[in-house]
């Protein structure tokens, strides 16, 4: 039988459920490993057993489906450029905050079809509040055992202040540089990027730019919550962001916005960055 895509997120929304449960209980006892990755970014117990959790489950659900995950080796463009459809997973997303013993850390799980994210899950361990959205659908915030549909904040120029979401340890010079001096700021603080992202998807934010090293695994959840929600998510050059067209599946860097009719070249500069 096949799944409809609301059908497919009700699974999905089970399974990032059950890979967080996992991380909470190494993230509450304190008892995990932690490794280094070739780029020397961290990854950990934690990350991996969410992996096989998730990997384990959906490949179960859906057989015929394949998956990319952060934690598995890089698939090569030849294998997967026939890929359809493809699962698209970060098991930890915001490793750094577990490891630092902050709460702001998430499950991603996306599904890829023909190059564009149709539905996404982002799921935090901690809270158990969970985002989820399917094209078409909306994006939905479940919380308390409670469903809501939200939405992101259309831009509206008379506000005092651009609402950024930013790192708890970033330098706000690091952002604020790609803002025009002219637009007058307010900061939300947040640790994991896709938790970064449902702050925009949820009218709490109005942008969140990304400057640095990340993988399609990092956006492809957000970017169906976000674009669900009325916003979406750009390049560096204010171009849509790619999925399974090229060797690499790095990104360059990119901005989550909150409304897709603005034109976000009016109050942001360009912050070029190359993706081979």
């Amino acid at each position: 039988m096949t799944l409809s895509l609301e059908q497919l997120a009700a699974h999905a929304v089970e399974i990032a459920n059950s890979a967080g449960a996992a991380i909470l209980e190494f993230f509450e006892d304190g008892d995990f490993e932690q490794f280094s990755k070739l780029d020397e970014s961290p990854v950990t117990s934690a990350d991996y057993a969410s992996n096989g959790i998730i990997m384990e489950q959906l490949t179960k659900l859906t057989p015929d489906i394949p998956i990319m995950s952060e934690e598995i080796e890089n698939i090569p463009l030849a294998e997967r450029k026939i890929w359809s459809r493809y699962w698209l997973i970060d098991p930890l997303d915001g490793t750094q905050e577990f490891v630092a013993g902050r709460s702001d850390f998430a499950v991603n799980i996306a599904l890829v079809e023909n190059g564009k994210p149709i539905l996404g899950i982002i799921h935090a361990p901690v809270t158990k509040v969970t985002f989820w959205a399917a094209l078409g659908l909306g994006t939905h915030k479940i919380c308390g055992g409670k469903t809501t549909q939200v939405t992101a904040s259309p831009v509206d120029l008379a506000n005092p202040y651009l609402r950024v979401a930013i790192s708890r340890v970033q330098k706000l010079e690091t952002i604020t540089k790609f803002i025009k001096p002219d637009v007058a700021l307010e900061f939300v603080s947040m640790g994991s990027a896709a938790l970064k992202s449902c702050l925009v998807a949820e009218g709490n934010a109005d942008i969140y730019i990304r400057v640095g090293i990340t993988g399609e695994w990092d956006t492809g959840a957000p970017q169906i919550i976000v674009e669900e929600a009325g916003g979406c998510i750009l390049d560096s050059e204010y171009g849509e962001l790619t999925y399974n067209q090229r060797e690499s599946v790095l990104n360059p860097n990119f901005m989550v916005v909150s409304d897709k009719s603005f034109d976000w070249s009016t109050i942001t500069i360009p912050h070029t960055s190359r993706r081979d």
